[in-house]
């Protein structure tokens, strides 16, 4: 199939169950790319390919006329007001003879959530950006992920001019037309500000209380901001794993970006992107294999720390340290490890460096890490 991503093979397979499937994301990630390409003939010139944006698709949709194909891919239809009831009327009717695709901007995600008129007919994935286990490896794809990010244009681009001018705009759509659809806020401008005064924090607890004085707002209208910013795709929270035998932090979280190209370069992007391909396997394989995944970092009140832990169902798989050189094993792997129930620690670099032995800790370069792991 063309345009296949890493997602193909689970939604083909729940389409051929009669299950509706929803694809969410950030903006400009390869959503309707994804969506379109389960189509016959692929494209958007298919009339399979229903969007809710084209004025033309609105009346016949509404008197309940769809057109023929086996497949119906919509796009944007959450825009309508009454969404949820036109696709569960055709999905009722229909399931036995069509299957039905659904894409669309963060609201889908959002709106989905308000009602239950629909539970038990779909299945929902959120479709993230490239990764270097999806591009097929290999020590120039790990720095055309760290340079431009693992979104489709500017990734596969490879310009730095580009690359520049599609962020800038990526983020003004996300702030003025996302946003403003999505939520009710007059301080577009403070949000702006804050948008700009989150790279420097990442791979950092975050500290809302630092924030709340450069905004001068309440410590409720930032917080309130950064979930908004989490449910439109552009950033993302974990927070702190406790166990028993340490004296783990409890409220601190450590924020990072989707477009982990937006982190400064350096330790805090390499971190990010890091985090960023842990995301996607925890929510691969939540929304495949309905397991429930958790992304958390350890950090003890002496300011040891490891920067990521993997938890399915409650136990925790692994642990992750970062580091842009290959050095020494890290001394808060050794500290930990004989302290928590993590039963695996890794410490991930852009170097050659290979070493330790699972029981005390493994040093890989970060290409071997992914393989090892079978991450998407």
């Amino acid at each position: 199939m063309d345009d296949a991503r890493y997602l193909t093979s689970a939604i083909a397979g729940d389409l051929d169950e009669h299950k509706m499937v929803f694809i969410g994301g950030p903006r400009q990630v390869g959503k309707t790319t994804l969506a379109i390409s389960f189509l016959k003939p692929p494209g958007a010139d298919n009339p399979a390919y229903i969007n809710w944006d084209a004025v033309k698709n609105r009346p016949s949709l509404l008197r309940g006329e769809l057109p023929d194909g086996p497949l119906l891919v919509f796009d944007e239809i959450h825009k309508f007001a009454r969404w949820r009831n036109l696709l569960k009327g055709f999905y009722d009717t229909e399931k036995a003879r069509r299957q039905f695709l659904v894409t669309g901007s963060a609201r889908l995600d959002h709106y989905r959530k308000g009602g239950d008129s629909l539970q038990g007919r779909y299945h929902y994935y959120r479709l993230h950006p490239f990764t270097l286990s999806e591009l097929g490896g290999g020590k120039k794809g790990l720095y055309q992920l760290l340079k431009f990010g693992g979104f489709p244009e500017p990734l596969f681009r490879g310009e730095e001019r580009f690359w520049r001018r599609w962020q800038a705009e990526r983020l003004e759509r996300v702030v003025y037309e996302d946003l403003r659809d999505l939520e009710h806020v007059r301080e577009i401008s403070l949000i702006e500000l804050l948008l700009s005064a989150l790279p420097e924090r990442v791979g950092s607890p975050l500290s809302v209380k630092s924030l709340r004085e450069l905004l001068a707002v309440a410590h409720e209208s930032v917080e309130r901001w950064i979930v908004i910013l989490e449910n439109l795709y552009v950033c993302f929270r974990i927070p702190p794993f406790g166990s028993a035998r340490i004296r783990a932090v409890k409220k601190e979280q450590k924020l990072y970006f989707w477009d982990w190209s937006q982190a400064p370069e350096g330790g805090a992007r390499f971190e990010n992107l890091v985090a960023s391909h842990l995301l996607k396997y925890c929510h691969f394989q939540r929304d495949t294999e309905g397991f429930r995944m958790e992304l958390r970092f350890v950090r003890d009140t002496d300011k040891r720390e490891i920067d990521f832990v993997v938890l399915k169902d409650g136990r925790p798989q692994f642990a992750v340290e970062c580091k842009s050189g290959d050095r020494a094993l890290s001394p808060a792997i050794s500290y930990f490890r004989a302290r928590t129930p993590i039963p695996r620690f890794y410490q991930v670099h852009l170097g050659q460096r290979i070493d330790g032995a699972p029981e005390q800790g493994r040093i890989l370069p970060f290409e071997q890490f992914c393989r090892e792991l079978n991450l998407v």
